[in-house]
């Protein structure tokens, strides 16, 4: 059995530990691939965060002639070329992801395992050590567990059918379908379902509660469900029992809560349900580590793994295998953390869990940071709460772009001003809510974020500042003007 320094899983935001630090050291890296096309870098890189992203761009720009009308100009999308943008898109990302392995396997001191590996032995002290599913054996005197999590795929038949994907590989189909079935109401649902609606596919979206997007807060569900039926076939209460081959295509099957049966003929099917943890795959749970009951590692808040409830030395996890947030720049920061604790063992810091924000590059955008309204009630009380809702359209800019439906809610303590969460649907969300996220995380309370800096008039960052100044919050003393 080789013996490493260090043994990383996983090379996405893993892959970031490997510093300078370890050039006079041994490491070994096992990934096994990302979407099962076995390239390197992790799932944002390759199925997740970027190339998604470098659909939804052109998805808006195909929208165009919708915003257009409303300002009296006449525009036409007259083309979508599927294949071109997946080659220019992919072309990018298998290069990066390409250039990543190269570099790695070219470092003398590190050694690569391509393939699925699983724990093995005793892991309640160093050293720890994996298998690979060829028989390669690896310890080391520090481990860092950064596998990921997978989609998740419902038990109905017809899952395994060549029409159906999911998010690893609906983005490299040979031809943009002309009708789609999406299955699911979260991030990745959402998201899909604007970027095919905008290039002209005909989607239907099913989910099995009723509205959409329902872990945000209930102003922000309601609003994106309310958009979202306005621009593609969406259908509430609807569980999917089945998908056979239909001539070229694929027929789904869904019951209504009522028990009423619906088949529905599309080109393609993508399940979009969540992911999970890439736990049970490792068999993290047969060495004894701690898993919590959605599949996620148990961490501590310096990344280090829990056994019985203790911190195992020198061993950590971070990322979707342990992270409750499931976020790319969530991730990015436990990485930082994790390589300074692995760096200095005598001066370890903690992981950052406060103010994590997050966005849905859908159609209309959302970002959201902190805690829902319902949330905060049950932290705070009701009678302690102050909240805004600025709409988009009640500000300069918003005349501008002739906005009906751009809203950012505000929430704060009103017997302090500390604000508790910010929630934004509508044009730039993801950018309009950052101020927020700073005063949230250097401890500004609300009346001061608005009035200690200037807001460029009259951008649509003014939303943000009257959001903040819509709140009912104490003045602090000698505050600015």
């Amino acid at each position: 059995m080789a013996h490493y320094d260090l043994s990383i899983i996983g090379s996405g935001s893993g892959n970031s530990l490997i510093t300078p630090f370890w050039d006079d050291k041994r490491v070994v890296l096992a990934d096994k691939g990302s979407g099962g096309t076995g390239a390197f870098g992790g799932t944002c890189l390759n199925v997740g965060c970027i190339p998604t992203k470098m659909f939804v761009r052109p998805a808006a720009l195909a929208r165009g002639p919708e915003e257009a009308a409303r300002l009296n100009v006449t525009q036409e999308t007259t083309d979508v070329d599927w294949p071109g943008m997946r080659d220019r898109i992919f072309s990018r990302i298998d290069a990066i992801s390409s250039g990543g392995h190269r570099y790695r396997e070219e470092l003398d001191h590190v050694d690569l395992v391509e393939e699925k590996v699983t724990l093995s032995g005793d892991f309640s002290q160093a050293p720890f050590a994996f298998v690979s599913e060829s028989g390669v054996r690896a310890q080391a005197d520090r481990m860092v567990i950064a596998a990921g999590s997978r989609p998740v795929l419902p038990q109905v038949p017809g899952m395994d059918l060549p029409g159906v994907h999911t998010s690893d590989t609906v983005m490299r189909i040979e031809d943009r379908p002309e009708k789609i079935l999406i299955i699911g109401g979260g991030y990745i649902a959402c998201e899909f379902a604007g970027v095919f609606s905008a290039f002209g596919t005909e989607v239907i979206q099913v989910n099995r509660s009723r509205g959409l997007m329902n872990a945000m807060d209930a102003d922000i569900s309601a609003a994106f469900s309310a958009e979202a039926e306005q621009n593609w076939t969406v259908r509430y209460e609807r569980t999917v029992t089945s998908i056979t081959e239909q001539g070229q295509g694929l027929r789904v099957e869904l019951v209504t809560s009522d028990g009423r049966i619906e088949d529905h003929d599309v080109d393609l099917v993508l399940v979009a349900i969540g992911r999970t943890p890439n736990t049970d795959l490792l068999g993290a749970a047969e060495v004894g580590l701690d898993v919590h009951p959605d599949g996620r590692l148990a961490v501590d808040e310096y990344q280090r793994v829990l056994m019985q409830g203790e911190p195992v030395e020198g061993l950590y996890a971070l990322g979707d295998i342990s992270s409750p947030a499931m976020l790319k720049h969530v991730a990015n920061q436990e990485a930082r953390v994790v390589a300074h604790n692995l760096e200095h063992p005598d001066a370890i810091r903690r992981s950052r869990q406060q103010a994590i924000p997050a966005a849905v590059f859908s159609f209309p955008e959302i970002a959201q940071v902190g805690l829902t309204e319902a949330q905060a009630e049950e932290a705070v009380g009701a009678e302690n709460l102050t909240t805004k809702i600025q709409n988009y359209g009640d500000t300069a800019y918003g005349w501008a772009m002739e906005d009906s439906h751009g809203i950012f809610k505000v929430i704060a303590d009103r017997r302090s001003g500390q604000i508790l969460g910010a929630h934004v649907l509508g044009h730039q969300a993801s950018n309009l809510i950052q101020p927020v996220i700073q005063a949230m995380s250097f401890g500004q309370d609300a009346y001061t974020a608005a009035r200690g800096q200037y807001w460029i008039h009259p951008a649509l960052m003014e939303v943000t500042e009257n959001a903040l100044l819509g709140l009912e919050v104490p003045i602090p003393e000698d505050a600015p003007l």
